[in-house]
């Protein structure tokens, strides 16, 4: 490649190739070293070995690639109040799943099967959501290939 941009450099002597080149150089290198998109694979955040159930109240909405994510709180034993991250399958997919975005509102009271992350946060991989008021059982179209049985 070096080659080559030294080839494109020595093309002229009017040095318009030059400041074309330059232009060009500038414009596309902030594209050359943007990141790549935190996309991850299941097994490397969450862990299948530990299944989670939770019960609790949507309390923020994420509709973007490349995942979904629906944040509820969630009261334990003690009665504190502990505000759960739940990651599902893309919009594309979970509208194939038959979701829409009037699916899961701010609000809604939802029982959420999935799996823990690995780093033991608040975090979670959703397989299964069923809305309480309802109960239509939903699948979040994870990334895990199977969702879990209910127990």
């Amino acid at each position: 490649m070096i080659a080559s941009i030294r080839q494109i450099l020595l093309m002229g002597r009017d040095g318009a190739r030059r400041r074309v080149f330059a232009l060009l150089l500038i414009t596309l290198f902030p594209f050359a070293t943007k990141p790549a998109s935190a996309h991850h694979a299941f097994t490397a955040v969450f862990d299948a070995k530990q299944p989670i159930k939770l019960t609790g109240t949507v309390t923020k909405l994420e509709w973007q690639n490349p995942h979904t994510w629906f944040y509820i709180d969630v009261k334990d034993e003690s009665g504190n109040v502990r505000n759960w991250g739940m990651e599902m399958g893309s919009p594309n997919l979970l509208i194939r799943a038959g979701w829409s975005r009037n699916s899961l509102k701010i609000g809604d009271v939802v029982t959420v099967e999935g799996f823990r992350s690995r780093d033991g946060s608040s975090n979670g991989n959703a397989q299964v959501v069923t809305l309480t008021n309802s109960g239509q059982r939903l699948f979040a179209a994870s990334s895990q290939a199977q969702p879990i049985q209910s127990r």
